[in-house]
């Protein structure tokens, strides 16, 4: 395993693929990639634990989604539910959670996805792809499923209360801010001006999806209001929709659609969620020409939504598993 396999990326990535092949012949190759990905998992949690005892800040890649232990296990988790691996990454995320001088355990010295250098003092990141919102949804899907690690509720609850202290009004909608540095934390609010870009990745969908699961795995119903309201809010505003400009998964239409029709199955009122005008918004002109091939910013993904879309059904193959959307 390469030090960059992760997810969305080398050996992990292949293995995620193959999962749904029932082909005997793809056997052998499994078998191969679960035995590497389990010692890649234990690996990075060593390296985890070790940070964890120096009282270091945790990297982006160590934790996230994208290139983190949360993805690994996505993976894990959709191959061997239940598996011990899949609760020791749910210990390690619990410990994760926990507060480290005044500040949360997710706090990393990371560079943002949009900074090339990291703000003076690190940042707490909210989002879904490279965020604290991704374990969110990883830890309240598995809760949901009956998979609870000691102390996994009371984590859920931790990140939750994060959420709760930044969440801001727009139009009479909640939404929450992308990043949160330390000079902002200092000053008890953030220079974000409003919602951004509307999207999986970073934008209100994301973070209401993963409140929601978070909500539905603790029995919260205010806060199944509160996503519910947030989402409705964002895809009412035409201003927010006009940022959307691909059909990428990440960060364009095929990923709002996906994560509003995951929202939407487990929504107190589904009818409030226009989903026309999301489907529209998928169905709006072809993939851009000069689109990459590949699945999270390119055209595979804008097909295999699409595909969601026609079949009128969750993914047979559960992919979406690997957006932690359900």
């Amino acid at each position: 395993m390469g030090v960059g396999a992760c997810l969305y990326h080398g050996a992990p990535a292949l293995a995620f693929a193959f999962h749904p092949t029932p082909h005997p012949g793809y056997r052998p190759a499994q078998a191969a990639l679960d035995e590497g990905i389990a010692a890649l998992t234990r690996d990075r949690l060593a390296a985890a634990s070790q940070r964890l005892a120096r009282g270091e800040r945790p990297a982006l890649a160590e934790f996230d989604l994208i290139s983190g232990l949360t993805g690994l296990s996505a993976h894990l988790w959709r191959r061997d539910p239940g598996g011990d691996l899949v609760k020791d990454v749910l210990a390690y995320l619990v410990r994760l959670t926990e507060p480290v001088d005044g500040l949360p355990g997710w706090w990393t010295m990371s560079s943002s996805r949009r900074a090339t250098q990291a703000p003076p003092g690190g940042h707490g990141n909210n989002g879904m792809a490279h965020g604290i919102a991704g374990p969110l949804a990883l830890l309240s899907l598995t809760a949901r499923a009956g998979l609870i690690v000691p102390g996994q509720i009371e984590a859920i609850g931790r990140i939750c209360t994060w959420l709760d202290n930044w969440q801001h009004d727009h139009l009479g909608a909640p939404w929450w801010p992308e990043t949160i540095t330390l000079a902002e934390l200092q000053r008890g609010r953030t220079t974000q001006p409003g919602p951004l870009r509307p999207s999986w990745c970073y934008g209100t969908p994301g973070l209401a999806r993963a409140q929601q699961l978070a909500a539905l795995a603790t029995d919260d119903t205010t806060r199944r209001v509160t996503a519910e309201s947030a989402l409705t809010g964002c895809l009412n505003d035409p201003r927010q929709l006009r940022r959307i400009v691909d059909h990428g998964l990440c960060h364009g239409s095929a990923g709002v659609f996906m994560t509003v029709a995951a929202f939407a199955a487990d929504a107190i009122a589904p009818y409030a969620l226009p989903m026309s005008l999301v489907t529209d918004l998928l169905l709006d002109g072809p993939a851009a020409t000069n689109a990459p091939p590949g699945f999270l910013a390119g055209n595979a993904g804008y097909g295999l939504a699409l595909q969601a879309l026609a079949d009128g059904a969750p993914p047979t193959t559960t992919w979406d598993t690997c957006l932690l959307l359900r």
